[in-house]
């Protein structure tokens, strides 16, 4: 436990810190907090004598942030987000959904779902600051965890510690396929059918390819594709040139995915080809109605 003496690093130096990690230059991340470099380079010069700890390798060229730099910028992220509740707590009269939220979205929903939410959502809540991350689920759940972003928009399962979670709605699986493709016959389709490399899906790291995997029960390997996509739409021009058939999630039909197209798209029989849709945010934090009341706001435009 710290003693009466001890010194603590103020939130400008974590500030200032968490900067430079993520500009990785003195310039640029100074620049970002709106001081000169000098008074900027004598903050992060501060820190680590008071720290007791080399944060940076200092080069002409470039800057190394240290393992233990690495280490500590996430506590430092961590400990301006926990100050930012404080205050947004101690301003408890403020309306709901309103500040600034730091939302990460995974790419398979994205495109989708937030063209039609963000209109009426800052019609509804027009002091929401929303500022957004998409990427892959598991870097933007370790942005989260590190405290670089408060909530995220993704799909479930996914294995994820220390949080807590809120299922909005399901997105179905379609079958996509090339119109007039000898590679399935869409009216009767079956797994069993299926050619030997005919399935194509995205690249591992991906947690849409997971989800199919899963919900459509691919289990025999030898219909998977070698080749598989980095993102929809490469799946979707590969489908279209008839080099095998899909997975989709519903959320995607009626969107430029498919525009200008031969791709098709028809559910399947089972009612159990599905994704949950939810959100996820670190376990206990003092923003959770906030969030369930944004998880509600969700699932009433989807499902409206």
């Amino acid at each position: 436990m710290a003693g009466p003496a001890t010194r603590f690093p103020t939130l400008k130096q974590l500030r200032y810190f968490v900067a430079l990690v993520e500009h990785e230059h003195f310039a640029r991340a100074a620049r970002s907090c709106y001081v000169s470099q000098s008074a900027f380079s004598v903050a992060i010069k501060e820190l680590e004598t008071l720290l007791g700890v080399t944060l940076v390798d200092r080069t002409n060229k470039r800057v190394t942030i240290t393992a233990t730099g690495k280490e500590l910028v996430a506590q430092a992220r961590l400990c301006l987000s926990d100050v930012e509740t404080l205050v947004d707590l101690a301003g408890g009269e403020r309306a709901p959904l309103s500040g600034r939220l730091r939302l990460g979205v995974i790419p398979t929903i994205a495109p989708f779902l937030l063209p039609r939410l963000l209109p009426p959502l800052r019609k509804e809540y027009p002091d929401l600051e929303l500022y957004l991350r998409e990427d892959l689920t598991e870097r933007i759940y370790e942005r989260m965890m590190d405290g670089d972003l408060d909530l995220l928009l993704l799909a479930l399962p996914w294995d994820m510690r220390g949080v807590a979670t809120q299922t909005l709605f399901r997105d179905r699986f379609l079958l996509a396929y090339r119109q007039g493709t000898g590679l399935v016959n869409p009216d009767n389709y079956s797994f069993n059918r299926l050619q030997a490399d005919s399935i194509l899906l995205l690249e591992d790291g991906h947690c849409l390819r997971d989800h199919a995997l899963a919900a459509c029960r691919l289990r025999n390997n030898e219909k998977i594709s070698r080749f598989s996509a980095t993102s929809l739409n490469t799946l979707v021009q590969m489908v279209d040139s008839d080099l095998g058939i899909t997975y989709l999630p519903e959320m995607a039909v009626g969107t430029s995915l498919l525009r200008g197209t031969r791709v098709k798209t028809q559910p399947l029989k089972s009612a159990s080809v599905y994704r949950e849709i939810g959100l996820a945010w670190r376990r206990g934090s003092a923003r959770q109605q906030e969030f369930e009341l944004f998880g509600e706001f969700i699932r009433r435009h989807h499902d409206g």
